[in-house]
């Protein structure tokens, strides 16, 4: 039997941060991955693949914005060559992930892992055993209860794709329609239908309702179609034609489906109830220390039940690390803090938020107040043709900021600013002095006006 001091079972983001962090301490370390493209979904088929069509997507858009502002003709897409050059990118990660893995001296092992009790795993039927394991197996598409579902294709196959078709249909209203949908929109077939099919009766639930109707206008500027209520409950395939039909009988009809409904923890194989580990429908359940329910098991990234996004995978990733080194004195023990978790949607304007939404604030009783505006006609705006771009910042009593959210271009660097004084605790008022000397005129320099309303 192979023995470890910790094995990491995934190989993404999540997986790949703590095996470095245990390894750089002297611990013997494993990671495991069922995968043949080890390296994770945030690499190949996530964060940064789709990147490659955004910053395309963002200059195209742009550019059309600018057609009455100096340019001369709008800049147009090739979707074959950013696939190229996307797929030149991610062919590299599945040897250089195992190439690392190895010179750094830890061990890689292939192969499907599941509990045998609970320190033991069994991979490719061989018992492994370490005195902590970490599971970062990640999230798959959640399964649709309709009959027809496997006509849709997932985002990993839609960043694969050769070409785009002329009709398009994303089924539910979040991250990857909405940002999918702006790459279809900008990057397609001139006059290509793109709509998008919420059940619920908006999308983005998540999100502040005020701005995501900005964004919704924004988004069907450029004509995406956004329909919510919809419950789909068959989708059938016709002569190369998908025809979706719903409860109220209205029906769709698309050259593509795409499942744009969310992720689920992927964790069915792993037999956790003979590990002793607790799981629900949101993933495993960790403690502020990402420890779940038995004390020898970590959980990490988007399989635990916590925040979906890449940069949190790698935050639970340290601090998990951290606190397995604590229990050797190696280290000292820390613990997980989600209040002001960054987040951006890379649709054409972006949607950035930090903290809390109006919406949470008042189902948790928390009295605040707002500055918000929409349509900005600012200089920093009406340079670049931007009719859309908005902002809310909200404050608590003590004038100390409880949320952000933004409908600008460069929206991550406004996002990132409000973050750092909301960890850092400085008020709206001591804020808005501060950033008096930003680099001018940027957006960063326009948050002296968002921040004006606080000030004492």
């Amino acid at each position: 039997m192979r023995e470890f001091d910790v094995v990491v079972i995934g190989s993404g983001t999540a997986g790949l941060t703590a095996a470095y962090d245990l390894q750089e301490k002297g611990l013997k370390v494993a990671v495991v991955e069922k995968s043949d493209r080890p390296g994770g979904i945030c690499a190949q088929a996530g964060c940064q693949p789709k990147k490659w069509f955004y910053e395309v997507t963002e200059t195209v858009a742009k550019s059309r914005h600018l057609t009455r502002k100096g340019v001369a003709a709008a800049a147009k897409g090739a979707w074959s060559t950013i696939q190229k050059q996307k797929s030149d990118f991610t062919s590299r990660i599945p040897a250089g992930t195992v190439k690392g893995l190895k010179k750094a001296g830890i061990a890689y092992i292939k192969g499907n892992a599941a509990f045998l009790d609970s320190d033991t795993l069994a991979v490719n039927g061989k018992p492994l055993k370490a005195d902590r394991i970490i599971l970062a197996v990640g999230a798959r598409p959640m399964t649709l209860p309709f009959n027809g579902a496997e006509h849709l294709i997932t985002s990993t196959d839609f960043l694969e794709l050769k070409k785009l078709p002329p009709r398009m249909v994303f089924i539910g209203g979040g991250f990857i329609a909405f940002e999918f949908a702006h790459f279809a929109a900008r990057l397609g077939l001139p006059k290509s239908r793109i709509d998008i099919l919420e059940v619920a009766d908006r999308p983005l639930g998540r999100f502040d309702p005020e701005m995501v109707d900005l964004l919704t206008a924004a988004s069907e500027a450029e004509g995406i179609r956004i329909h919510t209520g919809i419950r789909i409950t068959s989708i059938q395939r016709k002569a190369g034609i998908f025809i979706i039909r719903t409860g109220s009988g209205r029906t769709f009809k698309a050259d593509l489906v795409v499942h744009g409904a969310g992720r689920i923890a992927d964790i069915e194989a792993l037999e956790l109830e003979t590990g002793k580990v607790d799981y629900s429908k949101e993933g495993i359940a960790v403690d502020a220390g990402m420890k779940t329910s038995n004390p020898a098991v970590y959980a990490i990234g988007d399989c635990a039940a916590t925040v979906q996004l890449a940069r949190v995978a790698d935050y639970e990733a340290h601090v998990a690390a951290k606190n397995i080194l604590a229990e050797r004195g190696l280290a000292e023990s820390v613990r997980t803090d989600y209040w002001a978790v960054p987040t951006v949607l890379f649709t054409y304007p972006q949607y950035g938020m930090v903290g809390k939404t109006e919406t949470a604030l008042s189902q948790e009783g928390i009295r605040y107040r707002r500055s918000f505006e929409k349509n900005l006609g600012w200089p920093t705006y009406e340079r670049i043709g931007l009719k859309h771009a908005a902002y809310k910042v909200l404050v608590g009593a003590d004038n100390r900021i409880l949320g952000a959210h933004f409908l600008s271009d460069n929206a991550g660097g406004l996002v990132h600013t409000i973050r750092l004084a909301m960890v850092n605790r400085i008020s709206a008022d001591e804020l808005h002095r501060q950033c008096i000397m930003s680099p001018y005129p940027t957006r960063e320099s326009d948050l002296i006006y968002m921040l004006e309303t606080f000030l004492t």
